[in-house]
């Protein structure tokens, strides 16, 4: 054993050995990690549905509408409430389109996003956005959008190449 045999080790240094594991496990629950989000890729009519951010990161900023997964909650869910929230529409969740990474200083977000289409609801902005719009695709490209995000929407089939 590291601390040699039971009859002979320092009872100190192993006391002192425990501490420093335990301490050492305590700095890695404290660390942040990657907070998980989901986002809702809305086609309908050759629009997309868009909203603009209200909150940090990206606030003023138009993108999908989409947020934090909660604890014990599954995707699908989480894309539903999140576009219920922010749009008071119902969807339904056709299937995951790709994947990105948000970056701060103080942040790191891991967003999956989805393809789904509505289903019911009456459009308006609700809870994190400050507006919500139908966006012809040919469009898109003249909002101020999120960093990445017309490059993604353009990589994963959804928006024309230039």
């Amino acid at each position: 054993p590291p601390c040699g045999p039971l009859r002979q080790r320092p009872r100190r240094a192993c006391v002192n050995r425990s501490v420093h594991e335990a301490r050492s496990l305590r700095a890695m629950a404290d660390q942040q990690t990657p907070s998980l989000g989901v986002g809702a890729v809305i086609v309908d009519g050759g629009r997309l549905l868009m909203v603009r951010r209200a909150k940090d990161p990206g606030r003023g900023l138009w993108s999908v509408p989409g947020g934090h997964v909660e604890r014990g909650e599954y995707l699908g869910d989480a894309v539903r409430r999140e576009v219920r929230e922010e749009t008071g529409l119902d969807i339904e969740v056709e299937g995951l389109i790709g994947f990105f990474e948000v970056l701060g200083d103080e942040y790191h977000y891991v967003i999956l996003d989805f393809m789904a289409h509505p289903v019911a609801g009456d459009l308006g902005a609700g809870t994190d956005v400050d507006e919500v719009e139908w966006v012809p695709l040919d469009q898109v490209t003249r909002r101020e959008c999120t960093p990445r995000f017309v490059e993604l929407l353009t990589a994963w089939g959804v928006l024309p190449k230039p």
